[in-house]
């Protein structure tokens, strides 16, 4: 093993500490009775709480933590990544999604040229464009005003996006219903075209490229759908894409092109226009650039906060602790607002895509395990659904979220002397409490709990698009802090290639046998040879 962070007498030091942590004395039902735990272990910052006083640390621990975090130099790679360094090395771009909610005025430079004006045109165009559909002032073929947005585009083209629309959605008043359209599968299309009105429906598409096949496929029926209801498909399409791309060309006319830039990826991209233009349609520019001043706030705090009061950087942390030295294989995402429902699938990529890496950044193997599965489902419901393995199976890490606040608070029944907000911050209380503590019951051993789980809390004082801008940012920078603690590039993605480049090869064979129904399948796989013929008998 080569990386850096094993070769710090501070790793060897947290091993040592693991085995320490490990001791019956060092139960997570003794540690949070300590005194001052609670306040020892939590902290505000970048206008969010963190509590992780009921993570499997002590003093010690978090001492040591923060001191690989300086032998590693990861605050100061932060710093640098947020000024434009070719931090992704292996695509030799820098790496600027920070710059998309820069407000300072300040110039920040890639490769020599300073991207805030560009970055400025492009929210001055998503700014005019939002505000001419909403005033009705552009409309579709028939003159109809538009009234639904579809995005078409996968994974970072949508995820990140259709958190924030789910997290505000009480904040859409513009009356335009958004709709996303990623997946290939023709039911998703068939879906949507049976919900939406033709004439009033804007279709959004969304690839940096251009050339990604599932958005290719799912832009060619929109265009065909439109034309066989009469309309023509540049008065109802648009294009989020790189300069210079197919989708960028006038011999393919849609109604606007928006740019996106080398130095934004995909998961990371929901701050520039791939968040910006569907977003402002469906909440208005204003509430969107409220969102991106949330992210610029915690965007500062985790670049500049120290080290223990520093929530991404405590955080990313933690989750290497539980990973590399307690083991834990996977973290769950399990937020207590039905409106933070999608934070979990946006989670999922942001951070697996980003860190399940086996290389450092000078291409040897890293040696050890990076990243870990991320997976989870909103509170209550996720009680009724995995918490039994939490409690009693395989112990898995979690992040619970609470908002103190709820969108809808005018809703006072009470049941049980509660309110339903009350109801839900009762079980947000009491899950952390009951994964740390566990429960022992001798006369009933399938009653016994065995506890020792940890698990943080992550506050928001409300659903404003300021704290959902807040909250995005915070997890794309405790991501990429993990990252650079491993010494990988969190910014690539080739993993998601291969598989792709296979299916290049099986759409070649369907189309042959398209084209000569009579032609037997040859792909050099006799399995997906079977299941090719499986397809085409019962097609």
């Amino acid at each position: 093993m080569t990386a850096s962070s094993l070769q710090t007498k501070t790793w060897k030091k947290l091993e040592a500490s693991a085995e320490r942590m490990a001791l019956p004395e060092n139960h997570l039902k003794h540690l949070v009775s300590q005194k001052d735990r609670f306040s020892g272990f939590s902290c505000s910052g970048g206008g969010l709480f963190l509590d992780y006083s009921r993570q499997r640390v002590d003093h010690d621990v978090m001492r040591l933590l923060r001191e690989l975090a300086e032998e590693l130099d990861v605050r100061q790679i932060f710093s640098d990544t947020v000024n434009g360094a070719v931090i992704n090395r292996t695509e030799n771009r820098a790496a600027l999604h920070t710059a998309a909610r820069d407000f300072s005025g300040r110039p920040v430079y890639a490769e020599g040229t300073d991207v805030m004006p560009e970055i400025r045109r492009v929210r001055e165009e998503i700014r005019d464009f939002s505000d001419q559909v909403l005033k009705a002032k552009l409309v579709g073929t028939t003159g109809k005003p538009f009234r639904h947005a579809v995005v078409i585009g996968i994974g970072g083209s949508y995820l990140g996006t259709q958190f924030v629309a789910s997290a505000l959605q009480s904040m859409a008043d513009n009356g335009i219903e958004l709709h996303f359209l990623s997946n290939v599968d023709i039911d998703c299309f068939g879906t949507i075209v049976e919900q939406v009105d033709p004439e009033a429906t804007l279709w959004i598409v969304i690839s940096k490229s251009y050339t990604t096949t599932e958005t290719s496929a799912n832009e060619n029926l929109a265009k065909n759908f439109l034309l066989r209801c009469g309309l023509t498909p540049e008065d109802h399409m648009i294009a989020i894409t790189s300069k210079g791309s197919p989708g960028d060309d006038p011999s393919n006319p849609v109604r606007q092109v928006f740019h996106m830039f080398d130095f934004i990826g995909g998961r990371f991209s929901v701050s520039s226009a791939v968040g910006g233009v569907p977003l402002s349609l469906y909440l208005g520019y204003d509430c969107f650039e409220k969102f991106l001043k949330g992210a610029e706030e915690m965007d500062r705090h985790a670049q500049s906060a120290p080290a223990e009061s520093n929530l991404p950087l405590i955080s990313a942390l933690i989750s290497i602790w539980n990973n590399n030295f307690l083991g834990y294989p996977a973290c769950g995402i399990i937020p207590y607002s039905t409106p933070l429902s999608r934070l979990p699938a946006h989670i999922q990529q942001l951070y697996m895509e980003s860190t399940g890496k086996a290389v450092t950044q000078k291409g040897e193997p890293v040696g050890i395990d990076t990243g870990v599965i991320m997976f989870g489902e909103p509170g209550t419901n996720a009680q009724h659904s995995f918490f039994q393995l939490a409690h009693q199976g395989r112990p898995v890490p979690m992040d619970f979220l609470g908002v103190v606040r709820p969108h809808h608070s005018g809703y006072k029944n009470a049941s049980k002397g509660v309110t339903n907000h009350q109801e839900l911050w009762a079980n947000l209380i009491a899950q952390p409490q009951a994964l740390a503590c566990g429960s022992t019951n001798e006369a009933q051993p399938a009653r016994n709990f065995p506890g020792n789980r940890p698990s943080s809390v992550i506050l928001l004082s409300s659903l404003s698009p300021e704290n959902i801008g807040r909250l995005l940012a915070f997890y794309e920078a405790r991501t990429v802090y993990e990252a650079f603690i491993w010494d990988i590039n969190p910014f690539d993605q080739y993993g998601v290639e291969l598989g792709k480049t296979m299916a290049s090869g099986i759409r070649e064979q369907m189309a042959d046998r398209n084209n000569d129904p009579c032609r037997s399948f040859d792909t050099g796989e006799p399995i997906a040879d079977a299941y090719l013929e499986i397809l085409f008998s019962n097609l």
